[in-house]
């Protein structure tokens, strides 16, 4: 074992499964993987287990969207026991890869296909060594070694020559526990299966306050169909006062599911290295993004949808998402949320992408990884006006969750509240919290909820609320941030920004969340060294550089990078 090389995984969720994938399918007989799980599940992680999900949590991706495994859903759906299809409602012969499916029964998937894995390892002769039901607490960098130190909770201390960080969706409590009514997160789901008898606030209006309002409506009412097939909501017997009021910036609700032209193209999207040198060399050293907004969004209509490409061909950035949101802006967000649906009912019955809709989510993905390479102009470019119409159109909520909010809207059980951006909660001692937020028309509005459930989503944490204190304390990992091109721009936003600041170099920075990698995920210290030991794949702490991730997407080409530098050969 001692001519091994010795590969820690951290995390066995879906980032852990694609890593686990490429390092079975190199071929590569001196390796040994272990891979460290919190949970007693392999394969699952939080979006898929009891962690994120109850029996009603649907999937917003069908089997033929996902990065390809050891088999396929539809394969898999025919070899399952009776009692979990009858669980989920599912019938074999009518089951194919282009549905979406329950968020569980898609965790159960995953974990089939870790142990088809682990059986090829065996096939291989790969030592592979699974730590179930161990968190991993600390990461210890020996430079002086060339090793990587991994402590679990119980103390254990184990040693490896690297590390791939793959721990997946985090997010930290502040008040939950404390605060009665106060919830910082709707996961696990199960703590909201609770019976009210008044209004609760949902701050959001994503797929995570979907996920909340699904838990919350079947235990305060039910739904039924009718002899019309109208799809009603009824409330239950003492919660006759119960409400929920998402709050939602500009009041928008997400974008539906339809029809994908080419679900992978997202991998054929990525601009190459090449490209990018040229267009930094171009461009005073820095990836313009405006280039990358022609080059992956404007001129992939050129072909496939020429007459929308006449239109926008013309149109900056600021410009083709201005037309967009005032189209959404200027409708009622309910009455946009049933035409959106009817759109995305004939887009998946004629077989017909919304090209547009599907094109944001390419552009989305393809500039995910090189983001790090704008300047700090650019990337507050992106932040305000392009990532509040990302986060909406890709979302692709999913046609259940659609009819059911739709169906608690027309109960009256169901409302949405446009807020600023400079929304903002208290949560109170005695329980719940006053929310305070600026309306559409301009006025200050104060309201106290009972029960507050903040549904914004996966948050992108700060470079000091990584876990793993070693690496931080021993400055292992450093803040991630973008420099500015501009001094005068740099100044100005000085002036408002408590993220700008001027480095020891001359130059000003925007310090961005998480913290630093290069392009193979490999940690970074302040001096700009690339440590070749550690590698973060855990989306929360690297949303700096990578200000959009894309689930299984995202799993399959980072974990392609990282196995690129890991095993060069």
């Amino acid at each position: 074992m001692k001519n091994y090389k010795h590969i820690a995984i951290l995390g066995g969720g879906p980032s852990g499964l694609f890593m686990f994938k490429r390092l079975v399918d190199l071929n590569e007989p001196e390796i040994s993987i272990a891979i460290f799980e919190k949970s007693a599940q392999l394969g699952a992680g939080m979006p898929y287990s009891k962690a994120g999900a109850n029996d009603e949590h649907i999937t917003n991706v069908s089997g033929n969207e996902i990065p390809e495994l050891v088999t396929s859903v539809e394969e898999w759906i025919q070899t399952l026991p009776q009692n979990i299809l009858e669980r989920f409602n599912i019938k074999p012969d009518k089951f194919n890869d282009y549905k979406v499916m329950p968020r569980l029964l898609f965790g159960m998937y995953l974990t089939a296909q870790f142990e088809l894995l682990q059986k090829q390892a065996e096939e291989k002769v790969i030592p592979v060594k699974i730590h179930l039901n161990n968190e991993v607490v600390d990461i210890i960098d020996r430079p002086e070694d060339n090793k990587v130190q991994v402590k679990l909770a119980e103390g254990q201390v184990f040693e490896f020559d690297n590390v791939v960080v793959c721990t997946g969706h985090r997010w930290p409590k502040k008040s939950e526990g404390k605060i009665p009514g106060y919830f910082d997160s709707p996961y696990p789901p199960a703590k909201l299966e609770f019976k009210v008898n008044h209004a609760v606030a949902v701050k959001g209006s994503s797929l995570t306050a979907i996920d909340a309002i699904r838990t919350l409506a079947r235990h305060n009412g039910h739904f039924k169909d009718s002899d019309n097939n109208k799809f009603t909501f009824e409330l239950a017997e003492g919660s006759e006062k119960f409400k929920i009021i998402m709050h939602s910036r500009n009041g928008m609700l997400p974008a539906i599911r339809f029809h994908l032209e080419d679900p992978h193209l997202l991998k054929d999207s990525i601009l190459s290295e090449e490209e990018v040198e040229k267009n930094k060399a171009d461009n005073g050293g820095f990836l313009s993004l405006d280039y990358v907004f022609d080059r992956n969004f404007k001129e992939m209509f050129k072909e496939k949808r020429p007459e929308f490409y006449e239109i926008i061909q013309n149109l900056s950035m600021e410009d083709f998402v201005t037309v967009v949101m005032n189209k959404r802006e200027h409708k009622a967000a309910f009455d946009l949320f049933k035409a959106e649906y009817l759109e995305a009912e004939e887009s998946i019955e004629k077989e017909e992408s919304v090209y547009w809709k599907e094109m944001l989510a390419v552009l989305s993905f393809a500039m995910n990884y090189p983001a790090k390479y704008f300047s700090a102009e650019d990337m507050l470019r992106l932040q305000k006006t392009l990532m509040p119409l990302i986060s909406i159109v890709i979302a692709f909520v999913p046609q259940s969750s659609v009819v059911e909010m739709m169906a608690l809207h027309e109960a009256g059980i169901l409302e949405i509240t446009a807020v600023g951006d400079d929304s903002e909660e208290e949560p109170q001692e005695n329980g719940g919290a006053i929310y305070r937020f600026t309306d559409e028309s301009g006025t200050k509005q104060e309201q106290y909820y009972e029960t507050f459930v903040d549904c914004v989503g996966q948050p992108h944490l700060s470079y000091r609320d990584l876990p793993y204190k070693s690496l931080v304390d021993m400055k292992t990992v450093a803040q991630a941030k973008i420099k500015f091109r501009r001094e005068e721009k740099a100044r100005k936003a000085l002036e408002t920004n408590d993220k700008v600041e001027a480095g020891n170099d001359g130059n000003y920075y925007l310090n961005v969340p998480g913290i630093a990698i290069n392009d193979n995920f490999q940690v970074m210290n302040s001096l700009d060294a690339v440590n070749e030991r550690i590698y973060m794949m855990a989306v929360p702490y690297i949303g700096g550089y990578n200000p959009d991730y894309s689930g299984l997407d995202f799993c399959e080409a980072a974990s392609e990078r990282i196995v690129k530098s890991l095993l060069p050969n």
